[in-house]
């Protein structure tokens, strides 16, 4: 039997990071992806791709994307790690930015943001400090 190699080419640290971003700021704005698509005029699933980093952005189709969710362009290309290493991993990464993806935090940041009262904040971090297992550390 022959062994013909699979040539399934690893998508750049860059469209991954940006798609990542685009994710994460379509969430902050409680965007689905069919809305987005809607707006830019494309399939939900080019959007998928977008932002699993499998299609890179054009140009024109980032700005579209920046116009649309409400940010500048280069909001797309802050805290990329691709810049900073030749070698990055970015589907294993543990940042802030992609805990923020899940839509539960990002409900959950959502609300609390609505919060005014400073008091009433300190003790729901405090609660949700409790119910993680985390000590809470007091601050002046």
């Amino acid at each position: 039997m022959l062994d013909i190699p699979t040539n399934k080419k690893k998508p750049n640290p860059t469209d991954v990071h940006i798609g990542a971003r685009i994710k994460l700021r379509r969430h902050v704005v409680g965007l689905s992806q069919e809305k987005l698509a809607d707006a830019l005029g494309i399939t939900f699933q080019q959007v998928q791709k977008y932002e699993k980093g499998t299609n890179r952005v054009g140009g024109s189709r980032l700005q579209s994307i920046a116009s649309t969710l409400g940010c500048p362009v280069a909001y797309f290309f802050d805290e990329n790690p691709a810049a900073d290493q030749v070698h990055s991993d970015c589907s294993s990464e543990t940042s802030l930015m992609s805990l923020l993806a899940q839509p539960d935090m990002m409900k959950m940041v959502r609300t609390f943001a609505r919060i005014k009262d400073g008091n009433a904040r300190k003790q729901i971090i405090g609660v949700a400090s409790i119910v993680a297992g985390a000590v809470v550390a007091e601050h002046a």
